[in-house]
């Protein structure tokens, strides 16, 4: 029976760590917080919003009322 051996994570070796950081530091980065992640939620939410507005006049508004 042959024996694996796991190879060694890369996160590992101390050359592949971040240094640590000041609490300063810290606090001075998470000021502005996540405005990518907001900036993208609000694309992705007016980009679907937009194609429903676009789906609703120009197919359903386009084949008249029901009934």
């Amino acid at each position: 029976m042959q024996s694996y051996e796991s190879p060694d994570s890369a996160a590992a070796g101390e050359k592949h760590v971040a240094a640590p950081i000041g609490a300063d530091t810290a606090t001075e980065a998470l000021k502005r917080g996540p405005t990518g992640a907001l900036t993208l939620s609000i694309i992705a939410v007016g980009a679907l919003f937009i194609g429903w507005i676009l789906f609703y006049f120009l197919l359903f508004m386009g084949r008249g009322p029901v009934g």
